[in-house]
């Protein structure tokens, strides 16, 4: 038996096509969540250097960033090698207009040996970000200090937090596009249920996904515990962060928002319902009556013509002012929740934050209206009445118009946040801009063949347009003629059965020749038609007429529909424009959680953000013994940082076998590249503290591999010379 107007089949296909689009997203949403979020602020620099060696010890650490973070006077440690904290637990903000930097002060006297820096905050963007280095005050040494395995905003935590944010922008898309396609394109559609559905459900969406998002924002950009999402005093430091206030924000607009879908699916909903007929047929009476019936029928059919016209006119007054208030009702509701984002996330930081904030919410309401009344498009075409054909150009033009927008936002958005064109091809988050381009461009082309079906529906509009006003004549004129005919039949039957002395259909005596228990009761038939004496029906048997009955008429509306070529086309063409923009949505969310590559690109700048091996600063560790008293020792020689064509800083300490630094009458260093025949380049430190040596500017023009010679002298006549391999990037 048929149920859908799709048929169970098909109906049952097309739902789990939904269902396993969402849970596609949501697994996209829950792998990229249980990685790591993407730092949206970088390190770009620090001081002691990652790996370097110091002489002395420094009295702050500090660290460099590429945009504004957030961070605590715990959010900078720093560990002894046996991984006790030795700072002074005091946050120091040494930001100005143009660098981001903050420091942890040390203790004097710490000694010689490997520390390791450990660090976390929240980017301006409300990402969270953490990090460790090390760096060695005289000479390095095994180290204890535990580095945390689980990075922050990882984990469980992060995985479930990132598939609220998947369904934060998918609710969105769906509560303000739905909206608008009713308002703007489709009035209608207040009345169906499965547009009312999918508004209501894009708000539900919305809701609970901020508030989840809201409740793990404490573990998602601290500890990692799940638990510490109902912890109440993180939860009141949640409310003051920037990303806090945003969600709290977002919190209260939707209770505008509840308001709005519930004027919209109600009064502005029953201003829509076509104006019923009220003409009642005439009593049955004599000729007399039936006269008098005609004439006072007809005077109350003028004075209800009357008040029908002032009643309609009245209602479309209504409705305009309703509209009206709705719309910028809605635009005011739009902006704001899409301002949430725009205030928190990439739009906020960066360049040019005053024009790029109020350029995302346009690009955001331009994605829920094309995106969102795409939705509302197919919900209505398989789930729903007949679209209107100026529902459908409507909303083609309205589409047309949300591309326009996207198009100019988005290339402002993409020069801000790539900067270059090796950027975009270099970068993660280039090559997903990239991907996000060409699925935009298959769904211009796909949008492009609907609105080629709908301009060959409007050309045979009239046509079929007569033709169904035709069949439905002859369809309501036989149902009418059965309905009479049946009347008629009950009335007699009824009549044969009741009157004394007339036979029965199966011809037996009524009245008192009858036996008492088939005498009827006295009062003639019951007000549904059936006579007195009759059983009455069986309401299993009525109930499984009805569902036949409608379950008929749905299977020729669905014939109908699939009979038209047109129709089915655009149903086709809107089904797989919906689809790519399932995957357009979320790659757009994956984008908000990747580094953009202009910040990317700046911080591979940085001598700290070089990633090959020849680009790091050298550390030569070398022994040597120049065979005197006192002869053996090892020199420890950094080079920094290790690049050719660039001044390097090199620095040599000289210790004896227990590790202490010593002073020897002598010390020199020279490179040679035999494969080019350059050198030896002699280098000549000068003494900077007892077993210290330091030399500044050491040129080396070419990269590759260089051999480095060392020579030290502990005596007059104890010398030796030692030669070391070093690569130069």
């Amino acid at each position: 038996m048929v149920t859908t107007g799709l048929g169970p089949r098909r109906s049952a296909v097309l739902r789990l096509l939904v269902v396993a689009v969402a849970l596609a997203g949501a697994l996209i949403g829950a792998l990229g969540g249980a990685a790591p979020a993407s730092a949206h602020a970088a390190l770009t620099g620090s001081t002691p250097a990652q790996g370097s060696v110091v002489d002395q010890a420094p009295e702050q650490v500090t660290l460099t960033f590429s945009e504004g973070v957030a961070m605590g006077d715990n959010s900078i440690r720093v560990l002894d090698p046996q991984g006790k904290r030795v700072d002074r637990g005091k946050l120091r903000n040494l930001c100005s207009d143009s660098i981001v930097k903050y420091g942890a002060g040390l203790p004097p006297g710490l000694r010689d040996g490997t520390y390791t820096v450990t660090w976390q905050a929240v980017s301006a963007d409300s990402h969270p970000v953490a990090g460790a280095f090390t760096f060695s005050v005289g000479a390095p040494s095994k180290t204890a200090a535990p580095v945390p395995e689980q990075k922050v905003g990882g984990g469980l935590t992060g995985a479930l937090y990132g598939i609220a944010r998947y369904l934060a922008y998918a609710g969105f898309v769906l509560l303000v596009g739905g909206a608008a396609f009713v308002l703007a394109c489709r009035p209608a559609a207040a009345l169906v249920r499965s547009v009312q559905r999918l508004v209501v459900q894009g708000w539900a969406l919305l809701a609970g996904t901020t508030i989840a998002m809201l409740l793990l924002r404490t573990p998602y950009t601290g500890s990692g515990d799940l638990a510490d999402a109902f912890d109440l005093a993180g939860l009141q430091q949640v409310l003051i962060t920037k990303p806090g206030a945003a969600l709290v924000s977002r919190l209260l607009l939707l209770a505008a928002a509840a308001l709005f879908v519930a004027v919209l699916f109600g009064t502005y909903a029953r201003l829509q319902e076509p104006a019923e007929e009220s003409a009642e047929e005439p009593e049955d009476g004599g000729p007399g009556e039936a006269g008098e019936a005609a004439t006072d029928g007809a005077e109350k059919a003028a004075e209800g013509a009357g008040q029908q016209a002032v009643n309609a006119a009245e209602q479309a007054r209504q409705r305009k002012d309703l509209t009206f208030g709705l719309g910028i009702g809605g635009v005011i509701v739009g902006a704001g929740l899409a301002a949430t984002w725009a205030l928190a996330e990439h739009a906020s930081t960066g360049l040019q934050p005053a024009v790029a904030m109020p350029v995302d919410v346009l690009h955001l309401l331009a994605v829920a209206t094309w995106l969102g009344g795409l939705a509302a498009l197919v919900v209505s075409l398989y789930w729903g009445p007949p679209v209107e054909r100026t529902a459908v150009r409507r909303f083609s033009r309205i589409a047309f118009g949300s591309v326009v927008v996207l198009v100019a936002t988005g290339v402002y958005q993409s020069w801000r946040q790539v900067g270059s064109w090796r950027a975009l091809t270099d970068t993660t988050y280039g090559w997903l801009l990239l991907l996000k381009a060409a699925l935009v461009v298959v769904l211009v082309g796909i949008a492009w063949v609907s609105r080629r079906w709908t301009g060959r529906l409007a050309e045979v509009r009239t046509a079929r347009a007569e033709a169904s006003a035709v069949r439905a004549a002859e369809a309501d004129g036989a149902a009418e003629k059965d309905r009479k005919a049946e009347k008629a039949t009950v009335g007699v039957s009824a009549a044969a059965r009741t009157g004394n002395g007339i036979l029965t259909d199966s011809g037996a005596p009524t009245g008192d020749s009858a036996p008492a228990s088939d005498k009827a009761p006295a009062g003639g038939t019951t007000t549904d038609g059936e006579t007195a004496g009759e059983e009455a029906p069986d309401p299993a048997r009525a109930a499984q007429l009805a569902r036949q009955q409608a379950a008929l008429r749905t299977a020729r509306t669905k014939r109908e529909r699939d009979a038209d070529p047109e129709r089915l086309g655009l149903r086709r063409s809107v089904l797989a424009e919906a689809a790519v923009a399932v995957v357009v949505l979320v790659v757009t969310t994956v984008l908000t959680a990747t580094e953009p590559a202009r910040t990317e690109e700046a911080v591979k700048a940085t001598a700290g953000g070089q990633s090959t091996t020849g680009n790091q600063p050298q550390v030569l560790s070398i022994p040597f013994d120049t065979g005197g008293p006192h002869g053996k020792g090892t020199a420890r020689l950094d080079l920094d940082p290790g690049r050719s064509g660039s001044a390097n800083a090199l620095r040599l300490r000289i210790s004896d076998p227990s590790g202490k630094a010593v002073d020897v009458p002598e010390v020199k260093v020279s490179f040679t590249q035999k494969a080019k025949k350059i050198g030896p380049l002699p280098v000549v430190p000068k003494h900077a503290g007892k077993g210290h040596w330091r030399a500044n500017g050491v040129q080396l023009p070419v990269p590759g591999q260089w051999q480095l010679s060392l020579l030290v002298r502990t005596s007059d006549i104890d010398q030796v010379t030692e030669t070391k391999n070093v690569k130069i990037g």
